[in-house]
């Protein structure tokens, strides 16, 4: 039985937290609330409730923030779509919740204080590239409720690219998933999920639900250089992310001609090839990727490099030792899960000068920053971006140095 909107506790958001803010209820149990802004007083009905915690959704607004704007989506409301977090707080609100958040991941997890700031990409809307959906029974493309596995059909996506209308009025019955894609040169396509009796099951078809050849990719050009991206294959999802993240990692890396370079999680070679390009035939680049289309693309748009070699490696503790000399510059930019148990601490033994270290979560980040710094490595250059506007998470892109 849903509880009347006048019986809902009333609380003041006392500060930011992921996905919303953060307050205590009557009892003094901590609760999150989705759909509010720090300082504002609302009325909040719980979805989840342990005896240390809650969480729940802003109801009703008492006393709105200066901050507070009208969202520009229809699903993005109390129990609608989960995909974004902040469609209802201003571009400085969600600026400053950024970097509140990433300062208290390095202050609280790696005993790190440092001033961040968080510098925007393109702010027009429809700067997302890719957008993995479900379907509902009706076979209509559907996102889920935030931390929940309902699903909430939508007719269109104000984040998205524009192109992908045409997917929303397909019908994609006896599909599990469906992957929109509209990366760089070319039409826009999809990446469709089945579960058949003979397993799960990718096609490549049109937005129209039409095939494709098996062949087909993307070709996209990034500061001048380009690159093939397979479909299952992974790529930014902003626009304008690969520029801004590749300008950032050469100039923090900072190599010259001759030097060694490991990129580890090296996908299609959006860092390596530029780095290969810059330290030269005298130079050599390693480029460590487990995903073997990936690996593929990488030695495509690497032909005629010959400083560049491409491993075909999950990056491990082993990986790391028959990779990485000291000396080296290592750039690593792993899942949102961070590194895996072991590699933080064989790089540590195998002393690169300078770690390039990208991350799109802050959390995963401090934590594998917490066992580098404890190793020997200083942190430098520390650049946070709003890659993901309207949500909780960032890129950012730091850099560390051996023994200074």
């Amino acid at each position: 039985m849903s509880i009347p909107i006048d019986d809902l506790e009333s609380i003041r958001i006392e500060r930011p937290a992921a996905g919303g803010g953060v307050s205590h209820l009557s009892d003094g149990r901590v609760v999150f609330v989705r759909h509010s802004l720090p300082g504002e007083l609302v009325r909040v009905a719980l979805s989840e409730e342990t005896s240390k915690f809650a969480r729940g959704d802003a109801l009703q607004i008492l006393e709105a923030s200066p901050e507070r704007v009208a969202p520009q989506c229809y699903y993005a409301r109390p129990g609608g779509c989960g995909g974004c977090d902040f469609q209802h707080a201003s571009l400085t609100a969600q600026l400053s919740w950024k970097a509140t958040l990433v300062g208290e991941h390095l202050r609280r997890i790696a005993g790190i204080t440092r001033d961040v700031g968080v510098s925007t990409l393109t702010q027009t809307p429809h700067t997302r590239t890719r957008l993995r959906c479900a379907v509902d029974d009706q076979g209509a493309l559907a996102l889920r409720r935030a931390r929940s596995n309902e699903l909430i059909t939508i007719s269109s996506c104000q984040v998205a690219d524009e192109r992908f209308a045409d997917a929303f009025e397909t019908p994609w019955h006896h599909a599990e998933e469906v992957e929109l894609r509209a990366i760089g040169e070319g039409q826009p396509f999809a990446l469709v999920r089945r579960i058949t009796d003979r397993g799960t099951l990718f096609e490549l078809t049109t937005l129209f639900g039409e095939p494709l050849e098996p062949s087909t990719h993307s070709r996209v050009a990034v500061d001048g250089h380009y690159f093939d991206v397979s479909p299952r294959s992974f790529w930014q999802s902003h626009r304008d992310a690969p520029e801004t993240l590749l300008r950032a990692v050469l100039e923090l890396a900072d190599v010259a001609p001759g030097d060694h370079v490991v990129d580890l999680f090296s996908g299609v070679g959006l860092f390596s090839i530029p780095l290969a390009r810059r330290v030269g035939h005298t130079g050599k680049v390693i480029a460590v990727e487990a995903s073997p289309y990936a690996v593929r693309d990488a030695r495509k748009n690497g032909d005629g490099l010959s400083q560049m070699r491409v491993r075909e490696w999950s990056v491990t503790p082993r990986a790391i030792n028959d990779s990485v000399s000291p000396g080296d510059v290592v750039v690593l930019d792993p899942p949102r899960s961070g590194l895996a148990k072991g590699v933080a601490e064989a790089l540590i033994r195998r002393a690169p000068r300078r770690l390039v270290y990208v991350s799109c979560d802050a959390a995963t980040f401090a934590r594998d920053l917490a066992k580098l710094t404890a190793g020997g490595y200083s942190l430098g250059d520390l650049r946070v971006f709003d890659a993901f506007p309207m949500t909780e998470h960032v890129e950012l892109v730091a850099v560390l140095d051996l023994g200074v």
